[in-house]
């Protein structure tokens, strides 16, 4: 069943606030069993914050926009304060869960986010630039787009979102999740703009999606201020395209919990300061990931964004002295395309262990202003940008690592930046088999 929210009163002219109208069809819809609460009639619907419930489709119609109030105490605190049926009402930002949330659903299975529309996070709300590179806010962090928590049975599908000030679509501690032929549209200067962060939560399906991003577009958590749910595992990434001013895909740096399962296929990556990362900081461990069929093109952007325009870089340090960062083991990279400012990267400090690499072609050349010959090992304990000669394939600290049929073109020297193919030290138990490489001495 359908339930308009124009029936219910909202009035769709982009001034009014329309969320006492658009949560009481919510509410309504719930209550009944389930439904569609539809957005329609070429309107904009400006609103505060909405909760979803329990068997409710919140569906917007192509040609009509939901947008996010400017109006900072008119947001949701999740899990913060006093609650009523899982809505916060009163209290202050909280800690290692999201501050504020646009769109919120607790203990709600069987929800869905629909339609050719657009939501509209409206970021620049909550920003102010910074540099001619990028813009942030005055405190952290700003309002998560959505935040789906403790929920089975999520699907978010065809939408296209736009403009969040923070991450845009976390699901925290749920299970079976469809993430299906979305649009994720953020500006790439505005700080910390995640596209999808699945966190703590399993069987997972982003297939089909575009993200733009000024921070990671696709990244797998395990958050600490989510521990009290279970690892995140058997996650399916397939025929995505991704554009990022960061990592495309990235596995941590938040990994307090456990990753296993995970399957990245078919994915294009393209003007992006890092395609994929694996940066474990935390106690979490990495097991059985694929990577397979990809392609990937690299350029380094501002150093205010982590990473130095890597291919593939995998990396385990502790985030402060004395607590111990987790392993990363049992890693495959099949069909792997790439080209760009550097190559993979791999600083195992002997905790990443059984990486597979068949087919990786690295292709070395310069697109970009910046320097080039640098590898960043941020975040961590001493961690900083270390200024040394890229090389194709820089690995150092594996145990156990196949490469077969892999190779090095230089398209040119960098100024002497790029120094050479393969560079692989105090790692144990590697093959290499069939490795080719030109245009470099």
């Amino acid at each position: 069943m359908d339930y308009d929210v124009l029936c219910y009163g909202a009035i769709g002219d982009g001034k009014t606030d329309d969320s006492v109208f658009i949560q009481k069809a919510i509410d309504e819809a719930s209550a009944s069993g389930g439904g569609r609460v539809v957005l329609d009639g070429n309107k904009v619907y400006l609103s505060s914050s909405l909760v979803l419930r329990k068997g409710v489709n919140l569906c917007v119609v192509r040609g009509s926009r939901l947008l996010a109030t400017p109006v900072l105490e008119n947001y949701v605190h999740p899990n913060d304060g006093k609650k009523d049926n899982g809505v916060s009402i009163a209290g202050t930002p909280v800690t290692l869960k999201p501050s504020y949330a646009f769109i919120y659903a607790l203990d709600a299975d069987d929800i869905a986010i629909t339609g050719d529309g657009v939501i509209d996070g409206n970021c620049y709300a909550f920003v102010k630039r910074v540099s001619q590179y990028y813009v942030t806010g005055d405190f952290y962090p700003r309002p998560t787009m959505i935040y789906i928590e403790h929920c089975n049975h999520v699907t978010v599908k065809d939408i296209t979102l736009t403009n969040a000030p923070f991450w845009t679509l976390h699901p925290a501690g749920c299970d079976d999740v469809l993430i299906q032929n979305i649009r994720i549209l953020n500006p790439l200067d505005v700080a910390n703009s995640d596209g999808i962060d699945p966190d703590h939560s399993s069987n997972v399906r982003i297939l089909g999606c575009h993200v733009e991003a000024a921070d990671d577009c696709i990244c797998l958590k395990s958050s600490a201020g989510n521990m009290e749910y279970g690892p995140t595992e058997n996650i399916v990434i397939a025929d995505c395209t991704l554009k990022s001013t960061s990592a495309a895909l990235k596995i941590g740096t938040e990994g307090t919990g456990n990753f296993r399962n995970i399957v990245v296929h078919g994915v294009t990556i393209s003007g992006t300061n890092r395609a994929i990362s694996i940066q474990i900081r935390d106690g979490g461990c990495v097991s059985n990931a694929v990577f397979s069929d990809i392609t990937i093109e690299t350029r380094r952007f501002a150093p205010c964004w982590w990473g130095t325009a890597e291919a593939i870089a995998i990396t385990s340090i502790n985030r402060v002295e004395g607590k111990e960062s987790g392993t990363i083991e049992n890693v495959t990279f099949e069909n792997i395309t790439a080209s760009g400012e550097n190559g993979v990267f791999i600083a195992g400090n002997h905790k990443v262990k059984n990486i597979r690499m068949r087919n990786v072609r690295i292709e070395m050349k310069s697109t970009s202003k910046w320097e080039k010959g640098l590898y960043d090992y941020r975040p961590g304990e001493g961690t900083e940008v270390v200024k040394r000669g890229s090389s194709a394939f820089f690995i150092t600290g594996v145990d156990g690592l196949v490469m077969e049929d892999c190779s090095a073109v230089f398209l040119d020297k960098a100024d002497g930046a790029f120094v050479s193919a393969l560079d692989i030290s105090d790692s144990r138990y590697t093959e290499n088999r069939n490795f080719r490489s030109e245009g470099i001495d």
